[in-house]
């Protein structure tokens, strides 16, 4: 190959690329622009972040100081409510206490406490784009390209802008959690509303439903399934995510596996990761439990 350049003009051996000083005035102007945002509106961002934090600190206080029979209680009952099934409840109880012997349940509820509220952004926010997505085909080609770039780019990178903008912490870790963890929610929640049957629609229309009517009676319960889907797999992302956020301040069972990496301490990282395994495994179960028994409601009804 040296050979072969030395007979070549130097631009087809080396690719062109932008001059290195014009690369680093760029970056300097942008990051100094960003900064700047951020120094000049800091008040307004705490402020919009403050109620997360509230949230956040107040789940993870009933989580945490609540006494531990009475949380596997209520979470025996939730994954029978959701799934009807004895062997996931089982399983549940059963992982739940050998999460309690090994010495993690405190670590585990701070951990629950973030999934949870990370969930319920994701759905709040997800499910409108979702919904208007399925409205709108233009819109969808927008965000399609968005999402696109949102699902391959690397976790790590999430923490970046979220750290300049926010600082360390929960809240930080919380949004970087979400933004990785949102997409399915937005897409399955389109694709669910757009598979609903043309004949059904058209039925609602010739009874004379108006545009609400038609999504909250007719669309959103026929797309259940495919929106829970979507929740089951914005869940898994937030599990998944969580040992990543953990390098900004979130705890629980993330800080413990970051730290086991960093010690190499075999032992505590595996038993930090079957916690989280076996969390992922219970929410996993019981949700496609539940999509299943909506799906085989909506056979009987529309069927």
């Amino acid at each position: 190959m040296a050979i072969q350049c030395s007979f070549l003009p130097d631009v087809l051996c080396n690719f062109p690329a932008i001059d290195d000083t014009l690369i680093r005035a760029a970056r300097k102007n942008i990051d100094d622009g960003f900064r700047g945002i951020v120094r000049a509106y800091g008040n307004v961002i705490d402020a919009v972040v403050q109620p997360l934090q509230w949230f956040l600190n107040y789940l993870e206080w009933l989580f945490t100081n609540t006494p531990w029979f009475v949380v596997l209680l209520v979470m025996m009952a939730v994954v029978y409510a959701a799934s009807r099934n004895l062997k996931i409840v089982a399983g549940t109880a059963i992982s739940m206490i050998l999460i309690g012997i090994c010495g993690l349940w405190g670590d585990t509820m701070v951990t629950l406490a973030m999934v949870t509220v990370c969930t319920l952004i994701a759905i709040v926010i997800g499910l409108p784009i979702g919904i208007l997505m399925a409205r709108s085909d233009r819109l969808q080609s927008i965000i399609n390209p968005i999402l696109d770039v949102m699902q391959t780019m690397p976790s790590f990178v999430y923490l970046i802008p979220v750290v300049v903008i926010f600082g360390i912490g929960k809240v930080p870790g919380l949004i970087a959690v979400v933004i990785y963890a949102i997409p399915p929610m937005i897409r399955l929640t389109n694709l669910g509303i757009r598979l609903v049957d043309k004949e059904v629609l058209e039925a609602a229309d010739a009874f004379g439903s108006s545009h609400r009517q038609k999504l909250f009676n007719v669309q959103i319960p026929l797309a259940l399934p495919t929106i829970m889907a979507g929740i089951n797999q914005t869940i898994m992302m937030s599990l998944a995510m969580v040992v990543v956020a953990s390098m900004v301040g979130v705890g629980g069972l993330g800080k413990n596996t970051l730290q086991a990496i960093n010690n190499q301490f075999f032992t505590v990282g595996f038993l930090n990761g079957f916690a989280l395994v076996a969390i992922a495994i219970i929410f996993d179960r019981t949700s496609q439990a539940y999509g299943r028994r909506l799906q085989k409601h909506s056979e009987v009804i529309h069927g």
